[in-house]
């Protein structure tokens, strides 16, 4: 686990391992590097070439770049790191708390290996403080539990010390205490993501929950398979009757001392999705451990809120269970009476989320909160829509939709608001059941969230997030986003309760 502090020392003096610093695109016609604020004794250092040795390097300030550069006999630390910024903002302007989260990202990737790291970008506010440090934690993050890690391995990052902020001011205090939460929480969901499905069944996710209620004085409530079969749980039942490995519906809670207003969180935990008797092909299950990422996040955003003491209660929903073929699972055709009484029938065991989703979208309902917001990694249709670093949002309520974008794209996450068209439910519209769990195809990611609409109790404000696409990283790690699982969506959901209790939302 990365360490991070704020130090009153200079960049010249610190003993550190390596040194990061940002460069920008000059603004203007005639461009060029500049060296961003926080690194003035760093350039100093260099005698105010630090720009000009760079660009020899080939830097030139573009996000994403990094540059490493030996440090002269003024500087403590070994080597300076220069992550680039972009385009350097206007005279009355401030670098985007993302491109500072971004560039810390970048830079902490490229320091595995090293101890410790002075880290002296540019702030100006608590918020780029938040910002450096998420992305440097987030940045550092590997998974590794699987590996024979022999003594030439290279190990994550193991401090950060930010330079340029203030100790003892509350606000920068208050903003290291809020990154370490929201990071190592992140970075636990993360873990649960890419932790191989034969480990992470539904018993076994609830009992990492189960803990870590224990640390943090949570209350943990688990329905096992005959709790859930004498409350009526025909859905997530339905879903994990041909596993071997049975479901869970977890309920974790985090209630302030004040009266506060209620936020129920419900995510979709299927800890392996091979699609059931309708079984996925080849090439698009590898990676189904990820199905869980809507409950990990869930977790992660209800243990961090506890963590930083929000003004708000919040309870988590987690629908666990694992999507197998056998002889006793569901078959196409078959007809589940839902824990709301409702029966669907079930045309493809492929669409199961909506399913477990379904079951605990109505017990949330019953407590009756001030709002539910249920997260899935839930259609691939979202993909096809908006690519793999937007998650979709769908919500009774446009207000409550508009505002859950805004405080995404506030938390540096990238998510659009997509309709429910109220001519979707109607290709829902079953012979034998009171709706099936498919309708048209074009649009798919919409007819999940209409569906899903049906089980929202009567009055509650609910949205719902499809994070199918940015849950999982295929592809070549980038920013703070490793390859695996992401954390997707923690940022927002933590943002969410804290707007909540401070009256924001209404």
């Amino acid at each position: 686990m990365t360490a991070l502090t704020l130090s009153t020392a200079g960049a010249a003096t610190l003993r550190a391992d390596a040194l990061v610093v940002g460069v920008a695109k000059a603004a203007g016609p005639k461009g060029g590097l500049v060296v961003a604020p926080g690194a003035e004794a760093v350039d100093k250092a260099f005698g105010g070439k630090l720009a000009a040795v760079l660009e020899t390097l080939g830097a030139r300030g573009a996000e994403g770049e990094v540059t490493k550069a030996v440090s002269p006999s003024g500087l403590k630390a070994p080597f300076v790191l220069a992550v680039g910024l972009g385009t350097a903002p206007g005279a009355d302007e401030a670098y985007a708390a993302e491109v500072l989260r971004t560039a810390a990202g970048n830079a902490a990737r490229a320091l595995h290996g090293v101890k410790k790291a002075a880290f002296a970008l540019p702030i100006e506010a608590a918020e780029d403080i938040e910002a450096i440090g998420e992305g440097a934690l987030l940045g550092a993050y590997a998974f590794t539990a699987y590996q024979d890690r022999g003594p030439d391995a290279k190990e994550p990052l193991a401090e950060v010390a930010l330079l340029g902020a203030k100790p003892r001011d509350k606000a920068h205090k208050a903003a290291v205490e809020r990154s370490l939460a929201l990071t190592e929480e992140m970075n636990r969901a993360r873990d649960l993501i890419n932790t191989p499905p034969n480990d992470l069944t539904p018993e076994a996710f609830a009992a990492v929950v189960s803990a870590a209620g224990k640390e943090h004085g949570l209350k943990v409530q688990v329905l096992d398979e005959k709790a859930l079969e004498k409350g009526g749980f025909g859905g997530i039942l339905g879903v994990g009757v041909g596993s071997e490995n049975p479901p869970r519906l977890v309920k974790i809670t985090y209630t302030h001392a004040k009266n506060a207003k209620h936020l129920a969180l419900v995510g979709k935990g299927i800890t392996y999705d091979s699609g059931g008797i309708s079984l996925k092909p080849a090439g698009h299950n590898e990676t189904m451990k990820c199905d869980m990422s809507g409950a990990a996040a869930v977790f992660a955003a209800v243990v961090a809120a506890a963590r930083l003491g929000v003004e708000v209660n919040v309870t988590g929903w987690l629908a666990l269970a694992e999507n197998m073929p056998s002889g006793s699972a569901t078959r196409p055709g078959d007809v589940l009476r839902m824990y709301s009484g409702k029966t669907v029938e079930v045309l493809n065991t492929d669409a199961e989320g909506r399913l477990v989703l379904a079951d605990a979208l109505w017990k949330a309902s019953e407590e009756k909160p001030d709002a539910i917001v249920d997260v899935a990694t839930l259609t691939g249709a979202m993909v096809v829509a908006l690519g793999d670093h937007t998650f979709g949002i769908m919500a009774n309520d446009d207000a409550f939709r508009t505002a859950i974008h805004e405080i995404a794209e506030e938390s540096g996450e990238q998510s659009w608001p997509m309709p429910l068209p109220a001519n979707l439910r109607k290709t829902m519209d079953s012979p034998t059941a009171d709706l099936a769990n498919m309708g048209v195809r074009m649009g798919g990611g919409l007819v999940a969230g209409v569906f899903l609409k049906e089980f929202v109790g009567e009055g509650i404000t609910w949205a719902h997030l499809d994070i199918a696409g940015p849950a999982y990283n295929d592809g070549a790690p980038h920013g703070y986003t490793p390859k695996g699982g992401t954390g997707s969506s923690v940022r927002t959901l933590l943002r969410l309760a804290e707007r909540t209790a401070s009256g924001d939302l209404g």
